[in-house]
């Protein structure tokens, strides 16, 4: 047993404080000069974790408190990402489940503790933001209990610490009458509360990898707890997989240890910590590192299979290549090999003629994360419509089904259930949740969730929060209605003029901007009809020498829809494209010519 080291894991549903709070108790901890200048959100190291305020990746930190060194792992709160947090929960002892005060438990709070009961591990509860103004601490405390009871935790489980905090700010307290001072009394409670390690350090070495990345000087560095033995600098060491095959054999080459965001060489490491190793190129996630004559690979959790793909292409529209430098099928499928090698929960598949790639994940998020990424990396390339992954059970149809809890004000509850409704969704629970909103409980096929985001945010004014979570597989259900509105489509190239755009408003909402380049077949706005319209984006006013006073209108144009990544994925057809650039995003045809498109839906017909 190594008394002097504790594993605790920090779960909570996504935007909830975890990332923050970890922020303050590194602060706390005397981790940092007193002037050193600290970025907020830590632990959130890309650029779109930080802009999101999204956690994508678990990633481990530790911090000195008294002679205890106690190793945090910050887990991501969305479901796309969920995968990770179950995994993640192997490496800790103990666990902190950290709600807020005004929404309480929600769908991925769910998820994450069950794996945690499941596992044994006993959580301190933390109640966060308790400086809300509609802080409700006694009803989500309540909350919480009753979804302790609701995932079967034992008597040892229900007796959870509590303790109040606002992780901005720095402070928790055991009683809200406390003085609001500091962090004290939650890593206090952490070294009464989890136990330490309680593994064999004189068994023959072994570790379960639970993490993978790529570091440019290393290669490959895989992430896990120790389980037995010790760890040191040239072991030679073998991979085994669930089924117990050899993967690999090789040596640690560089043995790491996690302090703060850094990660610190260290000759030997021993049972119970947590470590990063480099030196093997195969191993991957869920297997096992051990010595070896090690037989039997650890208990682990499968990776979690896609439910959604995404078909990656190169960028052929009459304006490829003006805006990125990486625009060869080559150069797409090597970064899509490396995502897929580092990135467990994507899966990578490629056409017979390798000039297309299926790339499968869970969700729209995790998708939309990863070509954003590429797209800022100089890549220019084409997406296809996001579909949802089937599978056959017995000669039957399954599809992923998804738990969707929705927060809404009561005069749109009737429109929310209307819309899930038309999307094959039905309706597990409906309740008051106070203050004159409702929750929503919905099991719905996660093909009617697609785009719906944007939609549920119109009907709602803004005003309802949508959560997903994957359920389960079940029954197919039937055909859905997709987009009803037909696009509104550029008929030649050039730069979209401001006074055809303003002779076309009454024919529906626009998506671009005067002056932007346009090109035939490019998606230009929506149109106000189910079908689809060819347009004159380029015609200008035709000017004479003959002026009557009153005759002429003003050019008063109406702002374009403005659409996220992810919005235009969801938003487009089959029969249309997502065209990405490092500067530009376009809706496109697959077809750009009118004689083109008319022939294949004949053929299709």
């Amino acid at each position: 047993m190594t008394a002097n080291l504790r594993n605790i894991a920090i779960i909570a549903h996504v935007d909830h404080g975890k990332t923050t709070l970890i922020d303050s108790i590194m602060k706390q901890s005397g981790m940092f000069r007193d002037n050193q200048n600290v970025d907020e959100r830590l632990m959130d190291s890309g650029d779109l974790e930080k802009e999101r305020c999204i956690t994508n990746l678990a990633k481990p930190t530790s911090i000195n408190w008294g002679d205890t060194r106690i190793n945090i792992i910050d887990t991501p709160g969305h479901a796309d990402f969920g995968g990770e947090v179950e995994r993640v929960l192997h490496m800790a002892d103990g666990v902190i489940l950290l709600t807020d005060a005004a929404e309480g438990p929600m769908p991925q709070t769910k998820f994450v503790l069950g794996k945690a009961l499941a596992q044994g591990l006993r959580p301190v509860v933390i109640i966060n933001k308790i400086d809300r103004s509609d802080a409700r601490p006694e009803e989500v405390v309540d909350e919480v209990f009753d979804l302790f009871v609701a995932l079967d935790a034992n008597d040892e489980q229900l007796d959870f610490p509590i303790l109040y905090a606002s992780g901005r700010d720095g402070w928790c307290v055991r009683d809200l009458a406390d003085d609001r001072a500091n962090l004290n009394p939650l890593l206090d409670l952490i070294l009464d509360h989890v136990p330490a390690p309680s593994l064999p350090v004189d068994a023959p070495f072994a570790m379960l990898a639970t993490l993978l990345d790529k570091d440019p000087f290393l290669g490959r560095c895989l992430t896990g707890r120790i389980v037995q033995g010790v760890a040191k600098v040239n072991d030679t060491v073998a991979a085994l997989n669930l089924d117990g095959k050899v993967v690999e054999q090789g040596r640690l080459t560089k043995l790491l240890r996690f302090e703060g965001t850094d990660r610190v060489p260290v000759d030997k490491a021993e049972a119970g910590d947590i470590i990063c190793i480099a030196g093997l190129t195969k191993a991957s996630v869920s297997d096992t590192i051990g010595a070896p004559g090690l037989g039997q690979p650890m208990a682990s959790t499968p990776i979690d299979p896609p439910t959604m793909s995404v078909t990656i292409m190169v960028n052929d529209s009459p304006l490829a290549g003006k805006e990125g430098k990486k625009v060869t099928s080559t150069m797409i499928r090597e970064r899509l090999l490396a995502e897929a090698e580092t990135n467990v929960a994507i899966t990578f598949a490629e056409s017979d003629g390798k000039d297309s790639f299926e790339i499968g994940g869970r969700g729209e998020l995790q998708l939309g994360v990863l070509i954003e990424t590429m797209r800022r990396e100089g890549f220019e390339m084409t997406v296809s419509r996001p579909k949802v992954l089937l599978r056959e059970d017995g000669g039957e149809k399954l599809e992923p089904i998804e738990e969707v809890i929705i927060d809404v004000d009561e005069e749109y509850a009737s429109t929310v259930i209307d819309g899930l409704n038309r999307r094959k969704g039905e309706m597990i629970d409906m309740r008051q949740a106070g203050a004159g909103k409702s929750r929503l409980v919905f099991h719905a096929p996660s093909r009617g969730l697609i785009g719906y985001q944007s939609r549920f945010l119109t009907e709602t004014r803004g005003t309802g929060v949508l959560n997903r979570l994957f359920h389960s597989y079940g029954a197919y259900r039937g055909d859905i209605q997709g987009r009803r509105n037909g696009a509104l489509i550029s008929n030649d190239q050039g730069e979209a003029v401001a006074y055809a755009l303003f002779n076309l408003q009454d024919r529906g909402v626009m998506f671009i901007d005067p002056q932007q380049p346009v090109y035939q077949g490019m998606i230009i706005g929506e149109h106000s009809r189910d079908n689809d319209l060819e347009v004159n984006i380029l015609k200008g006013k035709k000017l004479t020498n003959v002026r009557a006073s009153g005759s002429d209108e003003a050019v008063t144009l109406t702002p374009p829809r403005r659409m996220s990544l992810e919005d235009m994925m969801a938003y487009i057809n089959e029969d249309e494209y997502l065209e990405v650039t490092p500067l530009s995003l376009r809706l496109r045809k697959i077809f750009l010519l009118a004689h083109e498109r008319k022939k294949h839906a004949r053929a299709a017909s």
